[in-house]
C-alpha cells in the first residue's frame, strides 16, 4: 500500500521547546509541525509575538480536537505555546515565514468595532471585553472601538466613517446595528465602494439572526468566540439587500419583514423585555389565543417554480423619489434627503410577472436568511445571495394549528404545514389593511426587528415611524453587501 507523502516544507529547522531540541516545520499547505504535534495555521493560529529569543504562538483550538483535524466540535479555548530558534538569524527567518503565510490568508489587519451596550440583556460590553478584544489582540489586529449611544447612531457613524482606514466593520450587538450600518453605507455618495466593506457580526443581542445564520451555515455554534474567529479568518460572502420603498423614502433590509402575527409578537412583546428572549414565546401564546387577522393584499414576482401561487395581476409604476434639477442641467433623484445614495435594484418592475393574493391574513413573513433568531429557523431554504426573499404566508389556521407551528420554528418544520405557503420572490408589494374583526384598528410592519410602520390603534402608534402604514414596494439586489463568514 502506497504511503501518503509528507507535506512539502516551506521552512524547517531545529528549535528548542521546553529546553528540548526538536525539528519544526512550516509546510506549504499551512501546517506547523513538530514532534507528534500539528497546528493548522488558517484554522488554529491567531498570531504570534516575539519575547526575547522566543516566539510565542497564540492559538485557538477546539476541546477534544485531534491532531490536524477537526474531530467533534467542542468549545473554543485560547492556548499559547513558545519555541526558541537556535540563532537570531533563524528567529528572524521564522518570523518572516510565519508572518508571510498569515498575510497570504487575506485576514483583516484594521477593524472598526461598534458595540451596542443597550441591546438585548445589555451584555455587549462584557462580550467585547471577554471575547472580542482578547481574540483580536491575539491576532495582532488593530481596532478602533465606538460604543453606540442612541438609536441610529451606528448609521450616522457609517455615513461619515473614513473607510479606507479599515479592512472591515464589526458589530457587537444584535441585528439592529448591522442594519443601521448597511443603511448608512448605502446613503453615502460613495456607496458603490462603501458597501463592499466587509461587515462582521458578533452575537450580543436578543435575536442574533444574522450571526446564527452565518455560523450555522458552517455547522458552528452561535457563540461570540466562533463569530470573532470567523472575522479573524477573513473569509467573505455576499449578501442580498432588500430595498423597501414608499414614495421617496427608502429603507434597506437584510434580515426580514413581518406583518401580522409575527410582526405583532416581535414588536408588542417589547413590553416584556425584562424577560429576555423568553418574552417572545410568552407573548406568542397570548397573541395566538387572541388571534388577529388582517385585511389587505400582497403582490409578488415568484421565482421559477413558484408561479402557481396567487393569480395573475399587474402593477402601475410609481416614482421612487423626487426628481430635482441640478446646476449642471441634469436631474438628480432625491431619496431620504440624499442625492447620490443607492437607489435600489435596477429592475423594470412594471414588466415582471406579477401575482396577487388577497387577505385576510394571519401572517406575512419575508426572510433573507434562514434564521430570524437563535431559536427560530424561519426560512430553511433561504440563501445569502440567491437574489430572492423567502415568503412564509399563513392565511388561515386554527389556534391549535398555530401552536403546533410554533413548536416547529426551531427546526424549520413549520414550512411543511398545510396552513403555510412557502415560496421565493424577486419583488414584493404589501398593501396592509385593518384588522378583520375591528376595522378601526390597523397593524404593525416590523423590519429587521424594528418598528417600520404602525397603523391606527396599535402598540406605540403614537411613535413616529420611518414609513406610513400604507402600500410599500420591496425589491432585492443580489449580493450587494459583504459579510465576514466562517468558510
Amino acid at each position: 500500500m502506497e504511503q501518503s507523502r509528507a507535506p512539502e516544507a516551506l521552512f524547517s529547522d531545529r528549535v528548542k521547546i521546553n529546553g528540548v531540541v526538536t525539528l519544526m516545520t512550516l509546510t506549504v499547505n499551512g501546517q506547523l509541525r513538530w514532534s507528534d504535534r500539528c497546528l493548522v495555521v488558517e484554522k488554529e493560529i491567531l498570531g504570534f509575538v516575539v519575547n526575547g529569543s522566543k516566539i510565542k504562538i497564540r492559538t485557538i483550538v477546539e476541546t477534544g480536537a485531534g491532531i490536524c483535524c477537526g474531530g467533534n466540535k467542542g468549545a473554543l479555548v485560547r492556548k499559547n505555546f513558545a519555541f526558541e530558534p537556535l540563532s537570531d538569524d533563524l528567529l528572524r527567518l521564522w518570523c518572516d515565514n510565519l508572518q508571510n503565510y498569515i498575510d497570504s490568508l487575506g485576514r483583516p489587519k484594521r477593524l472598526f468595532v461598534l458595540v451596542n451596550p443597550y441591546g438585548g440583556k445589555r451584555s455587549a460590553s462584557k462580550i467585547f471585553l471577554d471575547f472580542v478584544k482578547p481574540l483580536l489582540e491575539d491576532a495582532n489586529i488593530e481596532i478602533t472601538v465606538q460604543e453606540t449611544q442612541y438609536r441610529l447612531h451606528a448609521k450616522e457613524i457609517a455615513l461619515s466613517l473614513e473607510l479606507p482606514k479599515y479592512d472591515g466593520i464589526v458589530c457587537v450587538s444584535g441585528d439592529g446595528i448591522l442594519v443601521e450600518v448597511i443603511n448608512g453605507l448605502l446613503e453615502r455618495g460613495d456607496w458603490k465602494t462603501a458597501i463592499t466593506m466587509p461587515l462582521g457580526v458578533v452575537p450580543a443581542g436578543t435575536g442574533n439572526g444574522m450571526a446564527k445564520s452565518l455560523l450555522d451555515s458552517a455547522g458552528e455554534p452561535c457563540t461570540p468566540a466562533n463569530a470573532v474567529l470567523s472575522i479573524i479568518r477573513g473569509h467573505r460572502r455576499s449578501l442580498d439587500v432588500a430595498t423597501i420603498s414608499q414614495g421617496q423614502t427608502k429603507f434597506f433590509s437584510v434580515l426580514m419583514l413581518a406583518w401580522g402575527l409575527v410582526g405583532d409578537i416581535d414588536i408588542e412583546s417589547e413590553k416584556y423585555r425584562w424577560m429576555g428572549s423568553a418574552r417572545i414565546d410568552f407573548y406568542a401564546i397570548q397573541r395566538i389565543f387572541c388571534l388577529r387577522k388582517y385585511n389587505g393584499c400582497i403582490k409578488f414576482v415568484p421565482a421559477p417554480g413558484y408561479e402557481a401561487c396567487g393569480e395573475v395581476t399587474s402593477i402601475e409604476c410609481e416614482s421612487a423619489g423626487e426628481v430635482i434639477p441640478s446646476e449642471d442641467g441634469t436631474d438628480k433623484l432625491l431619496v431620504n434627503g440624499q442625492q447620490n445614495g443607492y437607489q435600489g435594484a435596477d429592475i423594470d418592475m412594471k414588466n415582471l410577472n406579477w401575482r396577487k393574493v388577497d387577505g385576510p391574513f394571519v401572517s406575512i413573513w419575508l426572510h433573507n436568511v434562514p434564521w430570524g433568531g437563535e431559536d427560530t429557523m424561519a426560512a430553511p431554504d433561504a440563501k445569502f445571495s440567491d437574489g430572492y426573499l423567502d415568503l412564509i404566508m399563513v392565511k388561515d389556521c386554527t389556534r391549535l394549528g398555530l401552536l403546533r407551528l410554533m413548536t416547529e420554528l426551531n427546526n424549520g418544520g413549520h414550512v411543511k404545514s398545510p396552513h403555510v405557503q412557502y415560496l421565493k420572490v424577486k419583488a414584493f408589494i404589501l398593501e396592509p389593511g385593518p384588522r378583520n374583526d375591528d376595522p378601526s384598528k390597523e397593524g404593525i410592519i416590523d423590519v429587521d426587528g424594528e418598528l417600520l410602520a404602525s397603523g391606527k390603534g396599535t402598540y406605540r402608534c403614537d411613535q413616529k415611524t420611518l414609513l406610513a402604514y400604507e402600500k410599500l414596494h420591496i425589491n432585492v439586489e443580489q449580493g450587494l453587501a459583504t459579510l465576514f463568514c466562517p468558510i
